[in-house]
């Protein structure tokens, strides 16, 4: 059935990958609001600038296609730059969870091989010393001055950077190791491009949205929840480390940010429920990554009419399937159908 009723192989994608998207969605909508950490609040043109500038700085240090690049930044607006500037820069992307153990940081390191590493002068000494990746301590001031001086353009228009095509890498991440070592999973920029085509169908996301970001970059769902947004002319809220543990401040973000979506584990969604299930009334919920509960599924339909189950290994990029809970009634939430698949 899910193979011969339910496959989707005629949506086709288009043109032009993530990085040339968000840059045409910043040429769109240059003054909107993209990104919002804790004070700092950036336009969609100032996103794209600071993407540009640090995108160059990375292409002297040897970032490109065929490197990868590894950062390790604490959650920040910082981040998300450096993340659209690795990918402006044709390479591909490491990310690493300062916070996780040393052990499992020299394991990626070793496995993966980076050729640079982004770090902050509040990371830079929890990042294991494997390998011969150069670092660049994006807060130092070489760095801050190298980046300040550098073009305001996108190196793609320049001819600094060569066409990407949909089988180069866009990201390279770690599965947990839950089954035995972590393993890395290359993700390609024609696989991202079509889960994200394939949400804006499944759970499309208004230019007037804000999602809070809530998930570490070293986990894969975290893309849906910084480049779902972007791509569609919304707006990122991320979370700070600390708040994530914590329903109450979990909460409060999402109503001083006026956050309208929020993608979480049914874990994370659980604690929420519990401490104000209220606060959660009329937001647009996606839920993913463990299986959902029954009870949390009943409480959770209570309180929105939007609301997606997701499911998917790393290996099939982030969420494969998605159903739409609000109609369910009874018995274990479905996982739903496959999302969009790109006609070869």
């Amino acid at each position: 059935q899910v193979l011969d009723s339910w496959l989707e192989t005629a949506t086709e994608v288009g043109t032009g990958l993530l990085p040339a998207r968000f840059s045409e969605q910043a040429s769109a909508t240059p003054d909107a609001v993209s990104l919002v950490a804790g004070d700092t609040v950036l336009t969609y043109a100032e996103l794209d600038r600071r993407a540009n500038r640090l995108a160059r700085v990375l292409l002297d240090r040897g970032a490109g296609a065929g490197h990868v690049t590894a950062i390790a930044l604490p959650r920040s607006a910082d981040l998300v730059v450096a993340l659209l500037a690795v990918l402006k820069s044709g390479g591909a992307y490491l990310p690493l969870d300062p916070d996780h153990p040393a052990a499992r940081l020299t394991h990626v390191l070793e496995d993966a091989r980076p050729s640079l590493l982004l770090t902050t002068t509040a990371t830079d000494s929890m990042i294991p010393e494997v390998g011969a990746a150069q670092r660049l301590v994006l807060d130092s001031d070489p760095v801050r001055e190298a980046s300040d001086a550098a073009l305001d353009s996108d190196p793609a228009d320049d001819g600094g950077v060569a066409p990407l095509l949909p089988e180069d890498a866009a990201y390279v991440i770690y599965t947990s190791g839950s089954t035995g070592r972590p393993k890395g999973v290359v993700v390609p920029h024609g696989a991202l491009l079509n889960f994200l085509v394939g949400m804006r169908e499944k759970a499309p996301i208004r230019p007037e949205d804000r999602l809070l970001a809530v998930t570490t970059v070293a986990f894969d769902i975290a893309a849906l929840e910084l480049y779902h947004p972007l791509l569609s002319g919304a707006a990122v809220v991320i979370a700070p480390k600390e708040a994530v543990p914590q329903p109450s401040a979990v909460l409060d973000l999402i109503e001083r940010h006026s956050v309208t979506v929020v993608q979480g584990t049914p874990s994370l969604w659980q604690l929420l429920v519990a401490h104000d299930a209220e606060a959660l009334r009329g937001l647009r919920i996606l839920v993913g990554g463990e299986a959902l509960p029954v009870s949390l599924a009943e409480a959770l339909r209570g309180l929105t009419d939007d609301l997606v189950n997701l499911y998917g290994p790393t290996e099939t990029t982030i969420w494969s399937t998605a159903a739409d809970l609000a109609g369910h009634t009874g018995g274990p939430a479905p996982i739903g159908r496959p999302i969009a698949n790109t006609r070869v």
